[in-house]
């Protein structure tokens, strides 16, 4: 699975609160995490100190609390990346995690979420699936066995015709 990971999977560049006018960088790739530091000042103490670097692998950084800061990295990444983290998940570990905050109950629970997940599952999806989707949601169409969804299109069916000769 980790092959199908691009290179890079977070970066995240800033400046230092004022009055700081240092800049630092997050990397986080599929082997490490790198920490980059620039130090920007006019005072004489700092003018030629030069750029810093630390790299860790995941596991390292999970145990630096130097590294780690008071920061909540997860926090920091947006709902569009932690949705495709959480697609990857089994759906023991996103019953798990969609316990640990709000934040992770809304993502876990978002249509987003379940359309990726359906997708992932199945080869095609049909137009008439697509529509049920809309109707009973992402998450309740993957939980919902193939007859019951096979039912559930028909009768769609049959009330979108009875629907239409009703207006002629």
């Amino acid at each position: 699975m980790a092959s199908w990971l691009p290179e890079t999977l977070f970066e995240i560049v800033g400046q230092g609160p004022a009055p700081s006018k240092d800049y630092y960088q997050l990397l986080v790739t599929r082997s490490q995490v790198i920490f980059r530091w620039w130090k920007v000042s006019l005072r004489s103490e700092y003018r030629s100190a030069k750029p810093g670097e630390a790299k860790d692998t995941h596991e390292e950084f999970l145990e630096n609390s130097h590294l780690q800061g008071k920061f909540d990295f997860l926090e920091r990444l947006s709902d569009n990346l932690l949705l495709s983290i959480i697609s990857y998940l089994d759906l023991e570990d996103i019953a798990r995690l969609s316990q640990t905050s709000r934040r992770f109950a809304k993502l876990c629970m978002s249509d987003e979420l379940w359309e990726k997940i359906v997708h992932s599952c199945c080869d095609t999806i049909t137009p008439d699936m697509r529509a049920l989707a809309k109707d009973m949601g992402w998450r309740q169409m993957f939980f919902t066995n193939k007859l019951q969804l096979q039912r559930q299109i028909r009768k769609r069916k049959q009330k979108q015709g009875s629907h239409r000769t009703s207006h002629l």
